[in-house]
Order: structure tokens, then sequence, then C-alpha cells
């Protein structure tokens, strides 16, 4: 299979993706989009014309990118509370051009459960939007040319999805180990889409955003930041030159949900604006998708898994 390519390097930012872009009278959601990569995601969106709903937990958080873009609103929305999610999609109306599914938990030091019992992390990284794209599935399908991004990370390279033991029951709670599996569900639910949806026109496409400093990264000790480079010894961050601006995060995803480059291209996952490569997963491998994370099988294990708890 051929890589798709775009002509952006890996310092492009989200705007300059869309320069030239039109996206006026297309209406597009972001999740976790009042801070971080979300608000330059819903920045670059917003300012190509869209009509951006950004979905937070805290709408008043989005206030600045409300004034900001008046065009732009906010709803409540909790991901680790299936609640929420339907109430969310209940509220929706009319057709809907794209979901950036951005909004995510990192690295939680203890384990801790929702409602449904699912494994935090897991829970509101995959389940949280898997619940939102099924409940939205018939406005997408309005659309002239939906797209559903899925933000996940170069964590889905260390874990494949662990079917036995999903929600760390059986065995200790590893709180990077959770984080990774969410991010391999997170690449599988982009295949998923793509295998169920592509006859209704649904793109859908998973990506890594980078190193980037963000609030994802709150619950990281110091010793974790120190070992990347990204803290010195007083404790201040730092900035290391693989580091990335959030601007320059989110352009991967902005450019798989709204660039004329990525039109018909689904199922796939991109980092650094380019398509990856499928490797094996591993310790000591730095770059590509893992092979777990786009198995056709193991996606659709996983969505007959999850299916039944969100509706």
């Amino acid at each position: 299979m051929t890589l798709t390519t775009t002509p952006f390097g890996m310092r492009a930012t989200a705007a300059e993706v869309l320069d030239g872009v039109d996206l006026r009278g297309r209406r597009m959601i972001v999740t976790g989009g009042s801070s971080g990569l979300g608000a330059e995601t819903v920045r670059a969106l917003a300012g190509a014309g869209a009509q951006v709903t950004v979905a937070t937990r805290n709408p008043e958080s989005a206030k600045p990118l409300l004034d900001e873009f008046p065009e732009t609103r906010a709803i409540a929305l909790d991901l680790g509370d299936l609640d929420s999610v339907h109430a969310f999609c209940d509220g929706w109306s009319g057709p809907l051009d794209g979901i950036v599914a951005n909004a995510g938990v990192m690295m939680l030091p203890t384990r801790q459960v929702n409602a449904q019992g699912w494994e935090m992390q897991l829970a509101t990284n995959y389940l949280g939007h898997f619940g939102l794209v099924v409940g939205l599935h018939s406005a997408l399908k309005d659309a002239e040319d939906p797209r559903v991004v899925v933000v996940s990370s170069g964590a889905q390279l260390r874990a494949g999805f662990d079917f036995d033991d999903p929600q760390f029951e059986r065995h200790p709670y590893d709180p990077f180990v959770a984080y990774a599996r969410s991010k391999t569900a997170d690449v599988l639910l982009a295949v998923g889409i793509s295998r169920r949806w592509a006859e209704d026109g649904i793109a859908a496409n998973a990506c890594a955003p980078g190193w980037i400093h963000t609030n994802l990264a709150r619950h990281l000790d110091k010793a974790t930041l120190q070992s990347l480079g990204a803290m010195d010894a007083d404790g201040n961050l730092i900035t290391p030159d693989y580091y990335k601006t959030p601007a320059q995060g989110a352009a991967t995803a902005v450019l798989l949900a709204a660039s004329p480059f990525l039109k018909g291209v689904t199922g796939r996952y991109f980092e650094d604006n380019q398509e990856s490569e499928v490797v094996d997963g591993g310790a000591e491998v730095m770059a590509g998708v893992a092979q777990w994370s786009v198995d056709p099988a193991a996606a659709d294990r996983l969505w007959d898994y999850a299916l039944p708890v969100v509706r």
C-alpha cells in the first residue's frame, strides 16, 4: 500500500495546513477543545470559517475562544461519563462534518474506574469517544465529506490491547501501560469506523501529535519529565529540540479533519503530517504505527466489546 504524503513537514502549524482552505458552512466538534492542542485545533478550524463546537467538561473555560470566534460554541461533555456522552449526542441536531476526538488523560497514578467499571484512561480516551461517534453516526452520515479524527499517541507502539484483562482486574495496574493500551484502542477505533462506515462516506483516521508541553502531562512526575529532557534539575520545564509548539502539535489532526489533501483517505495513522509505516511495536521503536494498532480483527473485536456498553 502506497503511503499518503502531504507537502507539510513536522514543524507546520495547524493554521498553515489550512492556508487557503474555506470551511464556511462546515460544522465540527473538537473534544477537549478549550486548552492545549484542542484549543489550537479550534483556532485553526474556526479561523478557516468552520462552525466549531468545543466539547469540554467546563464550557466556561472556552470563553476566550468564544470571544475570539463568535461562531464557536461550547457544550458540556465528560467523556468518562456515558450519561454525559448520551446527553451531548441527544442535544445535537443537523449534519456534522467532523469530529476531532482530541480530549484525553495520561498516566493516572492510581487505578480509577468510571460508572461502568472501565479503567479511567480507557474510558476517557477510547470509550467516551466511541460512544460519541456511534451516537452521532446519523449526523455524520448526513454531511457531504464527514471525517472523524482520533488523536492517539506514539505510546500505541508500546502495548497492544489486552482483551484478557482490559480493565486491570487481574493484573497490577501500570499507569503507562494503561495509557498505551488506550491509545492503541484509539487507533483501532479509527480502523473500526473505516471498516463499517466507509459506505456512508465517513472517513476516519488516527494521528500522533508528537511531544508538546500541555496539561495532558500533569500526572507525570519529575523523574519522568527529566528522563524525557523536558525538565531541569531544579524542576523547571524546558523544551527539547524534538518537542513541538501546541500549534505544530495540532497540525496533523487539523490536516486530517479538513485538508483537501486527505479527501477519501480512511483507516490510516499519521504523524508529522504524513502517513506512517506499519511496524512491529516494541520498547525501542520510535516511529510508525504498530501492527496491533491497525489489526482489522482486533478493531472488530474491540468494537463488539464496547458497543453494548455505550447503548
